[in-house]
């Protein structure tokens, strides 16, 4: 079977808190499911169908690799609370093993899309689930989130192709998305998108269908869309 031309990211399905921070961490297993995102890593399950996936065992709350590795902030790289505002380890991190964390667990992971996109894929796709009902950190407290966005930030992509994007998956969801909102698009696109065209999908986390049918129908998104731009 062909492989579809398309490099995939799919940052936040890890729980596994690494050696480093786990006598520090305090979140229960639970809170590290709640911070991140939830369902993703079954949902984008799709290595077998395209050209290359990228993912990671570290948790967001731990390490999240859709930040800059500057970004300093609470809900930063390296976070000390959760996006439920629960704090993440029973005492400050010393900046020593902020940067060990980063060396170790978020550079890699630009350096493979950074290498991947220098192969025969034509865009790359960053893969996210959203909470349903907004948390207190985020762009938009404590709204109700559509069940389907995708965004490029207003330039990691053609307009061309990011209505294409959402045409073919409003087709193989029988259910409208929202473009650029409530999300505009991450570190991951804007960071990468000067080698390689770039879209964010977010899924909400409701079950209006099963993981299984999600997968399903993302695939067949991405057939379509290739179709379409091929």
């Amino acid at each position: 079977m062909d492989r579809l031309p398309l490099l995939v990211s799919v940052p936040h399905a890890g729980l596994v808190v690494p050696p480093e921070v786990k006598d520090l961490c305090v979140l229960g297993q639970g809170d590290i499911v709640a911070d991140g995102d939830e369902g993703s890593r079954e949902i984008y399950d799709i290595q077998n169908h395209v050209a290359a996936l990228v993912t990671t065992e570290v948790p967001r709350a731990i390490v999240d690799v859709n930040r800059s590795a500057a970004d300093r902030r609470d809900d930063g790289v390296v976070k000390t609370v959760t996006i439920w505002n629960k704090p993440v380890y029973s005492a400050p991190l010393h900046e020593k093993s902020i940067q060990g964390l980063i060396t170790k667990y978020y550079e890699p992971y630009h350096k493979k899309l950074t290498q991947l996109s220098k192969s025969k894929v034509i865009l790359g796709i960053d893969c996210h689930t959203m909470v349903a009902e907004a948390p207190p950190i985020g762009p938009d407290p404590g709204s109700k989130r559509p069940d389907l966005c995708v965004s490029n930030a207003d330039g990691t992509c053609p307009d061309e192709w990011i209505r294409a994007f959402a045409s073919c998956i409003e087709e193989a969801f029988g259910r409208e998305v929202f473009v650029n909102r409530p999300f505009r698009g991450g570190y991951i696109i804007r960071s990468h998108a000067n080698e390689l065209p770039w879209v964010q999908i977010e899924m909400a986390r409701r079950e209006f269908m099963s993981l299984e049918e999600k997968k399903q129908r993302v695939l067949d998104s991405l057939k379509m869309f290739c179709f379409r731009i091929l």
